[in-house]
């Protein structure tokens, strides 16, 4: 469709959030985490994710793909070699397992953007499903944290 055709349809040409107009609320201890976009029918969420030095992520398994790309600082899956950097990109094929682990020798905060579809499940130690988050559930916890900071209902593309 084009920009016209569009245009007429009523569909907007574009959606854009700035930086500062969704906050980064708490997810975990030295995580903070902004919610982009959601879409709960699709199951798709977008997050962009800011970790502190020495941060280690539950182990989780994802029922859906994952695009990730690393804005500032470093990361990686304990499970793998390979350590994303600035400027990194890194595809996740639904089914994979891993623990994200940030290096405690980062001299700076790790900043990400993570497009997630389906579920993380997060896994216990002997491999059982603890806990699990999906588009719904991250649209529930960032609202929450939202309004426990005392901030005004988060303008969520597709919320």
């Amino acid at each position: 469709m084009n920009a016209l055709a569009s245009e007429l349809a009523g569909l907007p040409q574009s959606l854009h959030r700035g930086e500062n107009e969704l906050p980064f609320v708490p997810y975990q201890e030295g995580v903070l985490f902004q919610l982009l976009q959601v879409n709960t029918e699709a199951g798709l969420w977008v997050i962009r994710v800011r970790f502190e030095p020495g941060v280690t992520i539950q182990r989780h398994r994802h029922t859906g793909e994952v695009f990730a790309f690393t804005i500032r600082g470093s990361w990686r899956y304990l499970e793998y070699p390979d350590i994303n950097v600035a400027g990194s990109y890194l595809y996740e094929p639904a089914g994979a397992i891993h623990t994200l682990h940030v290096p405690a020798t980062n001299q700076e905060v790790t900043d990400a953007c993570f497009v997630i579809r389906g579920a993380n499940l997060n896994l216990d130690a002997n491999g059982n499903v603890e806990a699990i988050i999906d588009a719904a559930t991250v649209l529930e916890i960032y609202r929450g944290q939202c309004r426990a900071l005392g901030l005004a209902a988060p303008r969520v593309i597709g919320a």
